[in-house]
């Protein structure tokens, strides 16, 4: 079993301090996609970037304490691809890509729109982008997997207050119809939703109330697989023993060995 981790750690030195490389040291995970590192370089502790015997490989944000992604791996990748090549979009952090063999992992942090008007127009601009170069993805016939954030719950079963939320970043007809568009038209697959039909499985909370011990929850990270891929998905979980951060682990295993 291929083992794959996503993690909105908000705040790398902050999981840290929480127990998240303690944690990871006992899942066996072959792959762990971070996101919302808000550190650079220079802040990284040697654990933080290279935990329990894996590598790890990031795109930073240009502004300190802000965004960035990164993948920890076993593997020495093929390749690593950093950014859209979309200057406004790279200069946030927000995707990486390491190529193995036929095997690609990426991790995505979409940006959110709920600051303000100005962020949601950026993320609509996101989306635009983003969208031709999923369908090239696609198209490249490889086994890719899209771990992370995605900032949007795509249907009613995937926030719990989602009357609540129909006018708010993250659930909006725009975002939604986006989402139905990728998982319909493009033809990638929802690894949870695939497997779990019925269950909200909620990934993040809101720090507001008494959101988390209620599960008052909206699932915004996702696996988003191709095809190929997700028929060899077999289980997927979210961690919630532990509290590492406002997001939870999402861990998914693929019946996938990749060559030694």
């Amino acid at each position: 079993m291929l083992r794959i981790v996503s993690a909105n750690l908000n705040g790398i030195r902050s999981a840290d301090k929480k127990g998240f490389f303690d944690w990871l040291s006992g899942i066996a995970a072959d792959f762990v996609c971070v996101q919302e590192l808000k550190a650079q370089a220079g802040d990284l502790s040697e654990r933080m970037r290279a935990p329990d015997g894996m590598t790890g490989y990031f795109h930073y944000a240009e502004k300190k304490g802000y965004s960035g992604v990164g993948v920890y791996t076993r593997r020495q990748p093929d390749a690593v691809i950093e950014g859209l090549g979309v200057d406004w979009i790279d200069a946030e952090g927000r995707f990486l890509q390491l190529d193995f063999g036929n095997l690609s992992v990426v991790s995505l942090y979409l940006p959110s729109g709920s600051s303000s008007d100005e962020r949601q127009q950026v993320k609509f601009q996101f989306l635009d982008v983003f969208m031709p170069h999923l369908e090239q993805l696609k198209a490249a016939g490889r086994d890719i997997v899209i771990c992370g954030d995605w900032n949007i719950a795509h249907n009613e079963i995937d926030l719990k207050n989602w009357k609540g939320n129909l006018k708010n970043s993250g659930f909006l007809p725009e975002e939604r119809a986006w989402m139905s568009d990728l998982l319909g038209r493009v033809g990638w697959c929802d690894v949870w939703r695939t497997l779990y039909p019925e269950q909200p499985g909620y990934s993040w909370w809101s720090n507001r109330g008494q959101a988390y011990a209620k599960d008052v929850g909206w699932r915004i990270d996702y696996h988003i697989v191709t095809p190929s891929l997700m028929a060899l998905a077999r289980s997927a979980s979210v961690y919630k023993e532990e509290k590492f951060s406002d997001h939870a682990p999402l861990i998914v295993d693929y019946a996938l060995e990749l060559p030694a």
